[in-house]
């Protein structure tokens, strides 16, 4: 344990919550897996689950400032209400008897306390969430976030009276990834209405009780063209698809027709709760009324698609409008929503609880769906331009959802001509403009210069760094020429500072020199950790050719020959 407790001290001695996480991968990259066993009959011990962790965490007297723990928890992304660490949180309020954790634990107490959690803690300080630079991750959400905030284009819906009444100011962002990492910013506690969100929610529920095959009997798959209200069915006198008003009118008409009304939507509310693994979901009588009073469109939808036998046979028409304005009228969060589009991002298991609300094959139809459908008659624009399955509503909120990675709900109550929010949908664009999350930001393509959040920073500088070296070590110009036209630095140096330029001339690579000097213009004479330069790398290596080369360069830059 000698080298595990001077990689411990050393890394500890640097200050800051990610030097502690840090050290923590440091650490376990020496010793393995935490829970790895040594034969008993041999006499040697074993490295418990803690040991790494209390040795990272701990001060020159043993013990553990639970603040600085919790600190580097957050920064992975845990929340200190995290259901998943509520052991751990009530036993350390519990021993310093107090819940701002201001204070220390001795080691017994500390491995006492984390125990429960162990798998999970450990998983966090490794770094081996999906979004393993998560802290930096938040930082480009918010400054996107202030970036649209000045936006002060459209208008807040007003056919429906209680909708009129949001402040246009109102901006929320929260984000929930597939392992639970939570952020949030602005008006992201603040309740709205779901609306035409609730349309992405409540579809997975009826497959998951009726399967895809009978509910599009009734219903189709494909974008309308109109708008979300438009009376108009397909030539199968069916509505085009479930995210359209009258999709959703056929939704309701096949959820549990045989139940009471109460029932009903007591069942849908229900499933909404696990999908957004217990957050905030609830009911805005106000603006159920208000909608049943303003719903002449809707009413006279429902009777058109009655007219033409849209519907299931038996359908109690008056009961489909009222549990389909009680899933309109659903209230929640940012906060919440974040955490239902994580649910889908997750193929259907709600990454706070673990539960499997949904199967894999629902979640397919319902992104796909989202994809191709989800935007009203902006779908197609949206996406060609953003490429993710979203959901929008007339209050101002759009679901976001990037397939394994991270779920997110925007909202603000402004709307564009076509009903989606306007800071929402400058917040889709910006977002992939910065991350490489379009379906089809393909690598080696326009998404080189974008940045990938799934992977640490240093791995993705030290992968280019071992790609740039080893095409100049093999000669290759034509990679090369490929890395020099995406951007890529030639003039990277790995560990022992040696470039590209010192691989070639020692490699003997003329053509390499050549390109690198004449296309790219790199200097000519950097020094590697032992103060060789490229020219002496030729000299050492007797590629008389190559001297000749950098040399001339040298003379053409004024710089002396030594």
């Amino acid at each position: 344990m000698t080298m595990f407790m001077r990689v411990c001290q050393r890394s500890v001695a640097i200050d800051g919550c990610l030097h502690l996480r840090r050290a923590f991968r440091k650490c376990t990259c020496f010793f393995g897996p935490l829970s790895r066993y040594v034969n008993s009959a041999s006499g040697t011990h074993s490295v418990s689950d803690g040991d790494v962790i209390y040795q990272t965490f701990k001060n020159e007297d043993g013990n553990v400032s639970v603040a600085k723990f919790i600190a580097a928890l957050k920064e992975a992304g845990f929340r200190v209400k995290d259901r998943r660490l509520q052991e751990t949180m009530a036993n350390f309020a519990q021993y310093l008897q107090q819940e701002n954790f201001e204070g220390f634990v001795d080691e017994t107490t500390f491995r006492r306390s984390i125990q429960k959690n162990i798998v999970l803690i450990e998983k966090a300080l490794r770094g081996d969430f999906v979004i393993p630079e998560f802290s930096q991750f938040t930082k480009h959400i918010e400054e996107i976030y202030h970036k649209c905030k000045p936006n002060s284009g459209g208008k807040v819906a007003d056919y429906i009276p209680q909708l009129a009444k949001f402040d246009p100011n109102l901006w929320g962002v929260a984000v929930c990834s597939v392992d639970g990492q939570r952020f949030s910013i602005g008006d992201d506690k603040e309740h709205f209405c779901l609306q035409s969100v609730s349309k992405c929610l409540h579809y997975p529920i009826v497959l998951e009780d009726l399967t895809a095959e009978v509910v599009h009997r009734y219903v189709g798959r494909e974008p309308s063209g109109q708008t979300f209200n438009y009376l108009h069915l397909n030539s199968q006198d069916r509505p085009h698809n479930p995210m359209l008003n009258s999709g959703a009118l056929v939704l309701c008409a096949l959820q549990k027709p045989e139940w009471p009304l109460a029932d009903r939507c007591e069942y849908v509310q229900e499933k909404f709760k696990h999908t957004a693994g217990g957050e905030y979901i609830g009911f805005s009588n106000a603006t159920f009324l208000s909608e049943r009073e303003t719903a002449d469109k809707n009413y006279a939808l429902g009777y058109y698609m009655n007219a033409h036998k849209a519907f299931p046979p038996n359908t109690n028409l008056m009961d489909t409008f009222e549990l389909y304005f009680h899933t309109c009228s659903t209230e929640t969060t940012c906060d919440a929503g974040s955490v239902m589009a994580a649910t889908l991002a997750n193929g259907g298991i709600c990454p706070l609880t673990g539960e499997k609300v949904f199967s894999s094959q629902t979640v397919q139809h319902t992104l796909s769906l989202m994809l191709s459908c989800g935007l009203y008659d902006y779908s197609g624009q949206f996406a060609f331009h953003v490429g993710l399955p979203a959901k929008s509503g007339v209050s101002g909120a759009v679901l976001i959802v990037v397939p394994k990675v991270c779920g997110m709900m925007v909202w603000s109550p402004p709307l564009d001509d076509l009903g989606n929010s306007v800071r929402g949908m400058q917040f889709c664009k910006e977002l992939v403009s910065l991350f490489d999350f379009h379906n089809y930001d393909l690598k080696g393509a326009s998404s080189g210069r974008k940045l990938d959040p799934r992977r640490r920073k240093a791995e993705v500088q030290g992968e280019k760094v071992v790609s740039l070296l080893y095409a100049a070590s093999y000669g290759d110009v034509t990679a090369l020429r490929r890395y020099y036209l995406s951007g890529t630095d030639m003039t990277m140096q790995n560990y022992d500072g040696r470039t590209a330029l010192h691989v070639a001339a020692a490699q003997g690579h003329q053509e390499v020199i050549k390109f690198l000097l004449e296309k790219c213009e790199v200097p000519v004479d950097p020094k590697d950790r032992w103060g060789f330069s490229p020219l002496d790398e030729a000299v050492r290596f007797d590629h008389q050719a190559c001297v000749d080369l950098i040399k001339h360069h040298l003379q053409l830059q004024g710089k002396t020959i030594q």
